[in-house]
């Protein structure tokens, strides 16, 4: 099963990726002359209007085949008649419809994960709040005389009273900082004062998880905390590569097909929750990488639209053409590279 849930996530990902393409150039009125699906030879194809549809067997790749896209053309409909602003936009589609499959896939992880509550889920029967008296299903109104609303105003609070003594022993509660909670249960309120205590790692904590929630503002908000979690990942990506630019980081780092399909059978094992994870990383990704001005890649068509705005037709659709040709030849020997260490790593013995 891992090589179908990779070729369907590589699948998945190349056809967001060339739609984002095909819908932005449709919509700018410029000629599509084939959509593909993988590369290679082909599987079946259909015709629809001017534009040819198909299936293709390798499931790695794909294209959105434009008019006049590597060569001159005289059609009033073609990619290189098209204003500089139109063909970039068109350009950047692709990668954008990834990173917007990223924010939607972890706000879908997110809301599967529900809202943390201000009520209990549980609470530790070995911690002090259990023997003074906390119980599952409690509902936390105030810490200390200061009323709370969500669980993030709940952990902020016990964090700041357990930083205001620090080295408060743990072996005898009395000793440790006191805290009174006001709580509903079964519709009345009520007063509990408890102790916190030092978990394995020194933590101060007294004991308790929230319950979640998954209510119909969470699923708006979600999608908030999905694009936060899409910025913080893009963040930690551009630092590796900035780090592979400067020699911090080494080609052991990376990884190409076969590291993928192994990643994605190692998560389908943890479950669909962290395959989910993995095909937002792998989107992401895919549209950082697309937008890296190298010859061939989006990025890199977007440089030589801006230097050929600026020298006018000192650059042709020929030479451009060449250069791209180029280009795609290193990034096919890049990752026949990174293929064969990723053999020697995971498929090898000792590897």
């Amino acid at each position: 099963m891992t090589i179908v849930y990779a070729i369907i996530i590589f699948l998945l990902l190349i056809f967001v990726h060339e739609t984002g393409h095909f819908l932005t150039a449709k919509a700018m009125g410029i000629q599509v002359n084939e959509f593909a699906l993988g590369m290679g030879p082909k599987i079946f194809s259909v015709q629809k209007g001017e534009t040819k549809y198909s299936l293709r067997w390798i499931p790695v790749g794909g294209y959105c085949a434009m008019e006049g896209e590597d060569e001159e053309s005289v059609n009033p409909r073609a990619f290189g008649n098209k204003s500089a602003p139109v063909r970039a936009l068109v350009l950047f589609a692709g990668s954008l419809m990834n990173v917007v499959l990223a924010i939607v896939l972890l706000s879908m992880v997110i809301f599967a994960g529900g809202e943390p509550t201000r009520s209990l889920d549980t609470v530790l029967e070995t911690a002090p709040a259990y023997a003074d008296g906390l119980r599952s299903g409690d509902e936390i109104l105030s810490i200390d005389g200061i009323a709370v609303s969500k669980w993030a105003d709940i952990s902020e609070a016990l964090v700041g009273i357990a930083e205001l003594s620090p080295a408060a022993p743990a072996q005898a509660p009395a000793e440790a900082p006191e805290v009174q909670l006001q709580i509903r249960r079964g519709g009345e309120e009520h007063i509990i004062n408890t102790h916190f205590y030092r978990d394995e790692a020194g933590v101060q904590k007294i004991g308790i998880t929230p319950a979640f929630s998954r209510s119909f503002p969470f699923f708006f908000k979600s999608f908030g905390y999905g694009a936060q979690a899409t910025v913080g990942m893009a963040r930690m990506m551009y630092e590796v590569l900035g780090d592979l630019v400067t020699g911090q980081a080494g080609m052991d780092q990376l990884t190409g097909p076969i590291g993928i399909v192994k990643t994605v059978g190692d998560s389908a094992r943890y479950g669909f929750i962290y395959l989910v994870q993995l095909t937002a990383l792998i989107s992401l990704n895919l549209g950082i990488v697309n937008l890296l001005p190298f010859p061939a890649l989006d990025g890199g068509r977007l440089i030589f639209l801006l230097i050929r705005k600026v020298t006018g037709r000192a650059i042709t659709d020929k030479i451009e053409g060449r250069v791209h040709l180029v280009g795609i030849l290193v990034l096919f020997g890049f990752m026949a590279l990174i293929t064969v260490q990723d053999i020697s790593r995971f498929l090898l013995p000792g590897g």
